[in-house]
């Protein structure tokens, strides 16, 4: 059938041929309409409306869980459910008037709620979920790290950009590289197919002889979830970490390394927590099985044997003076690094201060995690280039525009694309206005035009080999440690500049990928691209205004928010993900990689394991080729493997355990034995799981810890492991410690 016949019959009915070709992703094809219906309205006001309310809701509550020791990332899946009545409420009360404003018509009531409007208010939410979740955790970080850590007086305005020009600028490189990873059908975004899953779940017609609704089914248990969170969330927080090692041996400081959920390495440990299991990985409901398994090859090698190799077989970089597992930086002798030691009142270095006060020291979990992101980097790359390689070139070829279109693709032909120079110039007006606040705020972001140049190249080079990552595996391998690493060499002693040019160089990528998550999503669903493009602009213009205000007034409200040593021990504002964010200005930004890893420092041998980043995909790919029969090969992803010890810290090992075994038994277990169930209601227990423990979470706030009403028992201490945080060398002595001799 000619392509112009195609076409022709397609608009007349909205579906395909009979004979036209299946998506060739088995994954994609059972569950992604392959028809359309160009007459549904898409942005009406109900869009507008809900679309605006669930991203400043969605932001709100991840900007405010995101500073608490459990940090809760609340997906889009909440609202996605959640606006689904208020939606058919409007659509049955509003009034069908239609109204004429400067000769443009509307209607608030078009007709009924439909599944194009609810995928618009859904990418709206997106924009308030951050990327990856978590309220945009990276802006904020270096905000809240400039106002809480180094004590610097930032203008509002100043911040305002950091937030909105990071943002801005991931969706002009989203535009440059829809070609590559929206358009080919293997790239296929698995996280997108849950949420269209949940699409066909809640709007087509369920029969009343299949047992509970969806619908009724996610009310039941966000409400048993908002109740059950008042225990780890304040009654009784130890259920967050239930490291019932410790109690057996309380007077052995090995076992509570070993068996801390805090402050060890979690074995034995578990979580009846939701926010603890989807604290840093996200919801496990909704990872893909093979993901969720390769991430476990990399915990089970990493935590099991290479750390305790290295700690008590080895005394790897002198392990046994600091404890196994903490993000503290520490002196020689085991105690805290005090950074106002070596700063000078502009946040540089002072180099003699850093001479007479001594080198930086890591805890070995935390350094050996920072190797790992060495390996994860050149991994990445070669993966993706051998894996995929082949395909980019062939996309990147002019003859791109004729090449043949999968069924989704010929259907999203018959609305009007995007002019790549609408992308562009988002681009080039985030670029200008970074390049001006580095002029006009000099002194407060340190960092130089010439740095944020170098930070947007290497935005452009890495944004694709990660895209193809997470496009295919649902995991997104990250570069901060890479960025931060090769700036550190290049403008040592900065660190607010060192932060900064992640923000630009690492963060605008972390946006990009989420920009085209949710334009496959639109892909999928046959939303015309230019109401994707007003809804994603508007949503993310919102979503930085509100997460700033939002982070703002929690700086200079809660009373040392941030500070461990001065807050109440059970003060949930601890800040961990900050915290980290910190610690590697300090280490990448003031001290410098060059102090530590280069020629002479302590932690020069990790560098190696750029090397072997680098070499290990090879061996899987070279198998690939000459078995090509076994389909499992390839499923042995090296980038997604390292990704099982990445975020330690602020991650601890039992949230990743956690993640891992809730992972197993609803993505293996109950999809293999209970496929009807998991299909029915997987990913709507994903989503109330994560709203009542969000809506309980801010009332226990606003009720009752903000006034300072924290109870103080047996059960409200975080996991009874208090010789989990001691050194275990000779002669090292710290406060509550034994020393040994």
């Amino acid at each position: 059938m000619a392509s112009n016949e195609w076409e022709e019959q397609t608009k007349a009915n909205g579906a395909p041929p009979e004979d036209h070709e299946r998506c060739p992703v088995e994954e994609v094809a059972l569950v992604v309409p392959e028809t359309d219906d160009p007459s549904l309205p898409v942005m009406t006001f109900r869009a507008w409306f809900l679309g605006l309310t669930s991203c400043i809701i969605l932001i709100f509550l991840n900007t405010f869980f995101i500073y608490r020791t459990q940090p809760l990332s609340i997906s889009a899946i909440l609202m996605q459910i959640a606006v689904l009545p208020v939606g058919k409420f409007m659509a049955a009360t509003l009034p069908t008037k239609r109204y004429e404003v400067f000769g443009f018509g509307f209607s608030l009531n078009p007709g009924p709620f439909n599944m194009k409007e609810h995928v618009i208010i859904t990418v709206f939410a997106n924009c308030g979920v951050g990327p990856g979740g978590g309220g945009d955790a990276y802006s904020i970080g270096a905000i809240t790290v400039m106002k809480a850590y180094y004590k610097q007086s930032l203008n509002f305005l100043c911040g305002l950009l950091i937030v909105l020009t990071t943002q801005i600028l991931g969706y002009g490189w989203a535009g440059m590289l829809r070609r590559y990873l929206v358009d080919p059908v293997e790239m296929w975004w698995p996280s997108n197919v849950a949420q269209v899953s949940l699409f066909r779940a809640l709007h087509e017609k369920e029969s009343k002889t299949k047992g509970m609704t969806r619908m009724r089914f996610f009310l039941i248990f966000m409400a048993a979830s908002f109740a059950y969170y008042a225990f780890p969330g304040y009654l009784f927080p130890i259920l967050t970490f239930f490291s019932w090692v410790c109690w057996v041996w309380p007077h052995s400081i090995t076992a509570q390394q070993i068996g801390s959920g805090y402050h060890g390495l979690g074995v034995g440990a578990f979580t009846l927590d939701w926010a603890g299991i989807s604290a840093y990985h996200g919801s496990p409901l909704v990872t893909p099985w093979s993901s969720v398994l390769n991430v476990g090859v990399g915990f089970i090698m990493f935590i099991y044997i290479i750390v305790p190799l290295c700690y008590w077989k080895y005394n790897t970089f002198d392990a046994r003076k600091f404890p196994i597992f903490s993000s503290q930086l520490f002196t020689t002798s085991g105690h805290k690094y005090d950074t106002t030691m070596i700063l000078t009142p502009h946040y540089d270095l002072n180099i003699a201060a850093y001479n007479s006060y001594g080198k930086l020291y890591l805890s070995p979990l935390f350094a050996l995690s920072i190797g790992s992101g060495f390996a994860r980097f050149t991994a990445t790359i070669v993966h993706v280039a051998l894996f995929h390689g082949r395909d980019i070139w062939k996309q990147s070829k002019s003859a791109v525009q004729n090449a043949k279109l999968d069924i989704h693709a010929k259907l999203m032909k018959s609305y009007k694309d995007v002019p790549q120079w609408w992308f562009m110039s988002l681009l080039i007006g985030s670029i200008a206005l970074s390049l001006l606040m580095s002029f006009v705020w000099k002194d407060d972001v340190q960092l130089p035009w010439w740095g944020m140049l170098f930070g947007f190249a290497l935005a452009f080079v890495v944004t694709l080999p990660i895209g193809v990552i997470q496009a295919t595996t649902n995991q997104q391998p990250g570069y901060d440690i890479i960025a931060q690493f090769i700036f550190g060499y290049v403008l040592p002693g900065k660190p607010i500049a060192n932060l900064l040019f992640k923000i630009y160089g690492r963060i605008s990528t972390i946006h990009a990928l989420s920009f085209l998550g949710d334009l496959k999503l639109g892909h999928y669903m046959k939303i015309p691209p230019r109401c994707m493009f007003t809804a994603q602009l508007a949503g993310t213009l919102v979503a930085g205004t509100v997460n700033l205000a939002v982070s703002w007034w929690m700086l200079e409200n809660i009373e040392n928010i941030c500070d461990i040593e001065s807050l109440h021990p059970e003060s949930p504002w601890t800040c961990p993900k900050f915290r980290v964010t910190f610690d590697a200005s300090v280490i990448w930004g003031l001290i410098g990689p060059r102090r530590l890893f280069g020629p002479g420092g302590l932690y020069r041998n990790l560098v190696w394991l750029f090397l072997i980043g680098a070499l290990l995909p090879v061996p899987i790919w070279v198998l690939s080729k000459i078995f090509p029969e076994k389909k499992w090969i390839p499923l042995i992803n090296i980038p997604v493997i390292s990704y099982g010890f990445a975020g330690m810290p602020p991650a601890t090992p039992t949230n990743i355990a956690s993640w891992l075994v809730t992972g197993t038994i609803f993505n293996y277990f109950v999809f293999k034995y209970r496929k009807a169930w998991w299909q029915r209601y997987n990913y709507v227990l994903s989503a109330a799981l994560d709203a009542g423990t969000a809506f309980m979470g801010v009332l226990l706030f606003f009720a009752l810890q903000n006034n300072g009403r924290n109870l103080k028992w047996w059960g409200s201490e975080p996991d009874h492991c208090p010789l989990a945080s001691c050194p275990t060398a000779p002669n090292i002595n710290v406060t509550g410690c034994p020393i040994f001799r």
